[in-house]
């Protein structure tokens, strides 16, 4: 019986009238997002920034990737799914998340795919998906950890473990196969992912609370919703509403997110990762039901992180190890632990700074979602500073080494060891969660750059691009984009394309640029920053739009209780955030260089690691070295030197050895 309900439900899917619009996040049908995507594969970056960004993707992380996730002997997540599969013997190995790193890594294909119609990723997918399907029990169950070891045991056990990363691989699957569709028309991997949700829809009707509680980082949020948009199943939506819904009903942890209710939480203190996935599946859920004791808590909590928690380049999770001192209830001689996690209000930490790679593009991942829904510049400023620095930063210049943490600050002689710490590497044996993250993230970074919206279109980061955009109505806008954002404000724009008609094209002037100055239809305005501006008349093919963004050098200062900063400033141009690294300090140390208040920064063009960037330079005061040799304290020197220092964009450094490195430099007035 079992088996004929699978084939009918396999015999659906092949009718269905699916959305393969190439969206990452496809609102074009949720009735409360007020935007949706452009769709990544239909932006050809041709030049500059992103472009050189986009190559060294595609020639070097996805084939590095794909050889590290298909290897048996550094990797063994695809080696995993041949034992399930019962293609090979042996047993389980690597971390319980694997099978989501994996399906990151099919993700980061499909999106790859989609632009350049490589025939090899297609069939690199092809072959895994065959496997994938084979490893997948007839009830739509998928994970292989608990398959192998059933094989051994014979003892069937699912979701029993509160630190169970089953739900977590059942999202990524989720949402893998939804890319994989949009960018191919393929639904062999979708055909899996449906028997894995209709599985996870029948197990929680008969699940324990408890149960259906164990589900730490919670990507299975915004694999529902993707899937639900696939296919218009509202089973999916309901479930999705069911588990954010049972969150707090039962003990839980700050570690979690999940010690009460959402609509009850007042602020985050848990793993950033966690958390992030979190807001941005209770985002996805409230684009579709709008419910608004939904958004008032992701309102609540935004401003919680953002306004408390967040770091200058938008990472996220202070604390490598730590406790809440709330815990379950208020008990001075108990607390829980929380780890890889947001601090206290304000307690953000420099040097032991952990901000993994993953908790940042969860940052992206939430903030993109909140832009959709309203279309208000905030969000996607967030979206901006956190892929241009604390996403970036996790991967070398060329390609080839990741980092788990981003720390703001680096000293080599610092006295602890750090999990994670040090210079980037190919594969992180501990965790190598982020490099997989960060690679589909690049290849659907297209997405990021246009949104529609009923009135027309927006513009939210800039690129040398050539986009083709559907406006709500179906017609069509081409055009093409010229400049070299980010570092130089000029933005061209030429219409290669346009429909008979009138409608907007809203360009993002950043909260970080004063004034900008719009050239169009004959005119000069003068806009402010931090909003969108809408430009309205009947475009025709020819048309060109000139926007001179103001990019000054800035100095920012930290709150008051932000202690570890105080009297400190971290320098800021455009979306990019500088720091100071040894190689650059002119022999000083990087913690001896100071930052006058009238400093005179000035952009200067260079290279690191073959890579064109934009640095800055300055005579700036230093002081004498110090000997601190068993010392703790020391009288400050009378006297101060000036070197002439180079300041470099945070997510480049560490591609020139270990080194010294900080983002907040002590003012000097």
């Amino acid at each position: 019986m079992k088996k004929f309900v699978l084939t009918i439900l396999i015999s659906i899917v092949s009718i269905w009238n699916l959305n393969a619009q190439d969206a990452l996040v496809n609102t074009h049908r949720s009735p409360y997002a007020k935007l949706w995507g452009a769709g990544w594969s239909n932006i050809k970056f041709t030049e500059g920034f992103w472009r050189d960004r986009f190559e060294i993707l595609n020639k070097v992380m996805i084939p590095s990737i794909w050889n590290i996730y298909t290897s048996d002997t550094v990797c063994y997540a695809f080696q995993n799914f041949k034992i399930a599969a019962g293609l090979e013997k042996g047993a389980f190995r690597g971390p319980s998340f694997h099978d989501g790193d994996f399906y990151k890594t099919l993700e980061a294909l499909a999106a790859a795919y989609a632009v350049t119609k490589n025939e090899q990723l297609d069939k690199w997918m092809d072959e895994a998906i065959a496997v994938i399907e084979k490893a997948q029990r007839p009830d739509g169950y998928i994970y292989t950890k608990n398959i192998i070891e059933q094989k051994t045991s014979g003892v069937v056990k699912m979701f029993d473990d509160r630190l169970s990363f089953e739900a977590y691989n059942f999202g990524h699957l989720m949402t893998a196969a939804c890319v994989h569709y949009r960018a191919t028309g393929k639904k062999s991997l979708l055909n899996i992912a449906v028997k894995a949700a209709d599985f996870l829809i029948e197990f929680y009707d008969k699940a324990t609370p408890e149960q259906a509680r164990n589900a730490i980082c919670p990507s299975h949020y915004m694999g529902l919703a993707e899937l639900y948009r696939t296919t218009q199943y509202s089973k999916y939506l309901s479930l999705l509403q069911k588990l954010i819904d049972i969150r707090g009903t039962t003990d839980g942890t700050d570690d979690n997110s999940d010690r009460a209710p959402f609509r009850e939480m007042q602020r985050i203190v848990g793993h950033a990762v966690r958390a992030n996935y979190l807001m941005a599946g209770v985002a996805d859920l409230y684009a579709e039901n709008g419910d608004e004791t939904l958004k008032t808590t992701l309102d609540r909590l935004w401003n919680n992180i953002v306004h408390t928690k967040m770091y200058v380049t938008g990472g996220c999770g202070a604390l490598y190890d730590g406790v809440s001192v709330d815990g379950i209830s208020y008990n001075p001689d108990t607390v829980q632990r929380v780890h890889q996690a947001y601090g206290r209000d304000y307690q953000l930490p420099n040097l032991t700074a952990h901000n993994e790679t993953c908790a940042n593009i969860g940052n992206v991942l939430w903030n993109y979602r909140m832009f959709l829904l309203s279309g208000e510049e905030r969000y996607m400023n967030i979206v901006e500073l956190a892929l241009y620095n604390s996403v970036l930063s996790g991967v070398s210049l060329d390609g080839t080494g990741y980092f788990y943490t981003n720390p703001l600050a680096h000293n080599k002689t610092f006295p602890y060891i750090l999990r994670w710490s040090g210079g980037r590497v190919p594969y992180i044996h501990i965790s190598n969660c982020c490099p997989p993250n960060l690679v589909r993230t690049l290849a659907e970074v297209g997405e990021y750059m246009y949104s529609v919206s009923r009135e027309g279109f927006y513009i939210n980061t800039y690129s040398s691009n050539n986009a083709d955009i559907t406006l709500a109505d179906g017609s069509k806008v081409s055009l093409k984009q010229q400049t070299d954002y980010p570092w130089d404000g000029n933005v061209n724009i030429v219409f290669t394309k346009t429909p008979d008609k009138s409608f907007n094209v809203y360009l993002r002037i950043p909260n970080w640029c004063e004034n900008a100055r719009i050239y169009w239809d004959g005119k000069e305005e003068v806009v402010k920053g931090g909003q969108y501006f809408a430009l309205n008349k009947k475009w025709k093919q020819g048309d060109k739009i000139a926007l001179e963004l103001d990019m000054p050098v800035t100095l920012l200062a930290s709150h008051p209780l932000v202690e570890e900063t105080r009297n400190q400033v971290a320098v800021k141009r455009g979306p990019i955030v500088y720091c100071i690294e040894s190689a650059d300090a002119s022999e000083h140390s990087v913690f001896n260089v100071m930052m006058p208040v009238d400093a005179n920064l000035k952009p200067v063009p260079t290279y690191i690691a073959n890579t064109r960037i934009m640095a800055l330079e300055a005579q700036l005061p230093v002081l004498k070295a110090d000997h601190w040799e068993g010392r703790l304290y020391n009288e400050v020197p009378k006297t101060v030197d000036t070197a002439q220092i180079k300041l470099i964009p945070y997510f480049t450094w560490a591609n020139r050895g270990l080194s010294d490195m900080s983002v907040w430099m002590p003012i000097f007035r």
